[in-house]
């Protein structure tokens, strides 16, 4: 199975013409490039999340068992 030439090319747009109709040819190239273009997003990572990657992570405290605050007096047991 070789690769398409420019007949098959033109044979494919021309039944694509004919099924869809004019109008509806460019809507479904956006949704095809939309769609090529969210999984290229997805496979590189991106996910298109921007908003994350502008704000760092926060910082996480650790606790020590040996310094818990007693909820019943608000001391700090060491």
């Amino acid at each position: 199975m070789g690769a398409l030439s420019p007949w098959h090319i033109i044979l494919v747009a021309i039944v694509a013409l004919l099924l869809f109709g004019p109008n509806k040819l460019p809507e479904l190239g956006r949704g095809f490039g939309k769609m090529f273009r969210e999984f290229k997003d997805a496979t590189s990572g991106n996910g298109g999340n921007n908003t994350s990657d502008d704000q760092p992570a926060p910082v996480r405290k650790e606790i020590n068992p040996a310094e818990v605050t007693n909820a019943e007096t608000g001391q700090i047991n060491k």
